[in-house]
Order: C-alpha cells, then sequence, then structure tokens
C-alpha cells in the first residue's frame, strides 16, 4: 500500500545548523554538540560515546578534529583511578555550548517566523 501524499499544507521545514571553517570543514556540527553535552552530563567521553550509540573512536576523533580547527582544547581528561577516568568540559567548550544554544534559539525563532510567512504564501 502507498503511503499518502502530502498537501501543501503537510510540508515542514527541516534545516541544520553548524559552524565550519574556511575551508568549510565543520568546526561544530549537531553530532559534536550532542557529544560535548554528553561528555558535560556523563562524566567521560566513554560514557557520552556509548550514550550516543557511536564508537569512542569516532567521538574522540571529532573532539580532537573541532579542537584543532578551533585552536583550543574543548574536554580535559583525567585518567585512572578507582571510578576510571573521566573527562571533563573547559572554560571555553562550556562557553562554546552556551554560544550555540543561544544562536541555535535565535535562529529557530527567525526560521520559524520565515516559515509562517512561506505557509502563508502558498495558501
Amino acid at each position: 500500500m502507498k503511503p499518502p501524499r502530502s498537501s501543501k499544507n503537510d510540508v515542514f521545514l527541516r534545516y541544520k545548523l553548524w559552524l565550519a571553517a574556511v575551508s568549510g570543514e565543520g568546526i561544530v556540527e549537531e553530532s559534536t554538540y550532542l557529544l560535548l553535552k554528553a561528555v558535560r552530563e556523563k562524566g567521560s567521553l566513554k560514557a557520552a560515546a556509548e550514550h550516543l550509540n557511536v564508537s569512542y573512536r569516532k567521538a574522540w576523533g571529532d573532539i580532537k578534529n573541532s579542537e584543532e580547527l578551533l585552536g583550543y582544547e574543548l574536554t580535559e581528561k583525567h585518567r585512572g583511578g578507582q571510578g576510571g577516568g573521566k573527562s571533563e568540559l573547559t572554560s571555553k567548550a562550556f562557553n562554546l555550548l552556551e554560544a550555540y544554544d543561544a544562536l541555535h534559539r535565535k535562529m529557530d525563532a527567525a526560521i520559524e517566523d520565515a516559515y509562517q510567512d512561506f505557509k502563508e504564501k502558498i495558501k
């Protein structure tokens, strides 16, 4: 059975927000943002990767790539110990998360306004 066809009233807007280097390479994408938030909440990169269902290797690589492009560290690692190692966000990473959140909220509001105008025009 075929799914029902969409009408003009069923049009939904989707967009992605990411910060890129001059080269176009992504510095902070949604996945990196979610990873940093998970590190903050879970206390380690390993736990954050598991929570997001990504490999530790990918998570580590994404963080390293962002750090290289930004020119500063995003996490502080504390190895070993009785409870295992942990990772904490640097103050610059906290600032980055706060700024990204604020930017996303403003973009969401502006895009929602523009989308409402669009929907009015296609009625």
